[in-house]
């Protein structure tokens, strides 16, 4: 791109870094704005790159706009017009569209610039409609609310990439044949929808503190987004389950600067440094279950978040109270059975009640069937037969745990313990 008039190479280079740290920050709030105003995903992801392009040819000449996200938002919506009406010149079935669109524009010139509501939060009860299957309703929200890509997607689906692509894919076609709205529904029936919202929401949150697979441990930027949807929702909505919701990201937030070295490499919560652990996210995510809780009308991520309050307040590992932290396991089993529930809870037993004990409730679950494609219940296993010296069981559970990670730092750490075993050269 050619310098613009009295630009130097050097402040050329300063606002194309503006630009890209704009679409870091900003660009899924952009898409949100621009879905509702177009009516249409595939529309509305046009006009967005389009409006960028456009930010890195006229920033530099013209200087960084005061409010860049509505400067992006106008330039993408008048753009989009623009490609409808010329399309409409050859194809007869886009003339309605263009004018509707073109009206719109004339009654609310700038509408979407700086709306009241979050268009985010918006675009992800659409997403989430009930006109949608689950599996659809969850892709089609880390896809186009949070930006994953369609193999990230996948990955936390455990599927292909060419069928989450089909599910988004049809899920759109859905929302357009069907003439979804892209608006909050009426209070009457946020109830009955937050559910899968909450669920959406809880995915992203965890695709942010434990990335699925890639070179770090975490991606920050999903997490925060996460918690941020999350406030929005409880100050929408101050339903106990969302408030539990927000109470167990924070609480799990409090420890994301304990989980890893300066080189990035992974740390187990015993051995977390707690003066590293955020006590002001400690303090309001405690608050929080305090009031869910209150409630009684509270669900599966109170429950977590309760057990996620008793880690995050105990002085350290050595003084945590295990035998609450099994009761609300056993509570949260009842409220949401599931064999995941079961493995943490058989996690905690081991720690209470010794390693024998854990062993024998993940060997029952692996036996069943359940989870023999999830690492970490090979990685507890083997965790807990180190600790009874049965290093080849280890060994062997270590190494099934590394045939399905696929993040790197959990990989590394894998291999670490692998290796302690081999040079350990203990027999059974």
């Amino acid at each position: 791109m050619a310098d613009g008039p009295g630009m130097v190479e050097g402040a050329d280079a300063g606002v194309r870094e503006t630009v890209d740290a704009v679409y870091r920050a900003d660009s899924r709030r952009v898409l949100a704005t621009l879905i509702r105003l177009l009516g249409d995903f595939d529309l509305a992801e046009e006009a967005l790159h389009d409006a960028f392009r456009a930010a890195l040819e006229q920033w530099p000449r013209d200087g960084i706009p005061a409010n860049p996200r509505a400067w992006l938002v106008s330039t993408g919506r008048f753009g989009a017009i623009d490609t409808i009406r010329r399309r409409a010149r050859f194809d007869a079935t886009l003339a309605e569209f263009s004018a509707q669109l073109e009206t719109s524009m004339q009654n609310d010139p700038a509408a979407g610039a700086d709306g009241i509501e979050d268009d985010r939060l918006r675009l992800i009860f659409t997403c989430c409609h009930p006109a949608l299957t689950p599996d659809a309703q969850i892709a089609l929200t880390l896809r186009e609310v949070c930006g994953l890509t369609t193999e990230e997607v996948a990955r936390a689906f455990l599927t292909t990439a060419p069928t989450v692509a089909q599910r988004i894919v049809r899920a759109k076609a859905k929302i357009r044949d069907a003439r979804i709205p892209y608006e909050m529904p009426a209070r009457a029936d946020l109830p009955d929808r937050v559910d899968a919202v909450l669920h959406v929401i809880y995915l992203v949150f965890n695709e942010g503190y434990s990335a699925s697979s890639g070179g770090s441990l975490t991606r920050q930027a999903l997490s925060s987004e996460a918690i941020r949807l999350g406030r929005l929702l409880v100050e929408l909505l101050p339903e106990p389950e969302a408030t539990g919701l927000l109470a167990l990201m924070l609480l799990h937030e409090s420890r994301r600067a304990a989980r890893s070295s300066d080189d990035g490499e992974v740390i187990l919560l015993d051995d977390q440094d707690r003066a590293r652990w955020n006590r002001e996210l400690i303090a309001e995510g405690a608050a929080l279950v305090e009031l869910a809780l209150s409630s009684r009308r509270f669900g599966p991520y109170t429950i977590q978040a309760a057990i996620a309050a008793v880690h995050a307040e105990a002085r350290d590992a050595g003084s945590t109270d295990w035998n609450q932290i099994v009761g609300l396991y056993d509570v949260l089993l009842r409220a949401d059975p599931s064999p995941v529930v079961e493995l943490n809870r058989a996690a905690a037993i081991a720690t209470r009640d010794g390693p024998a004990a854990g062993l024998a409730l993940i060997d029952a679950i692996l036996e069943r069937g359940d989870l023999a494609g999830y690492q970490f219940a090979h990685s507890a296993r083997a965790d807990l037969c180190r600790q009874l010296g049965r290093t080849a069981d280890a060994r062997s559970a270590y190494a099934r745990a590394l045939a399905l990670a696929r993040q790197e730092p959990e990989r590394r750490f894998l291999e670490r313990r692998i290796a302690e075993l081999q040079d350990d050269g203990t027999a059974e």
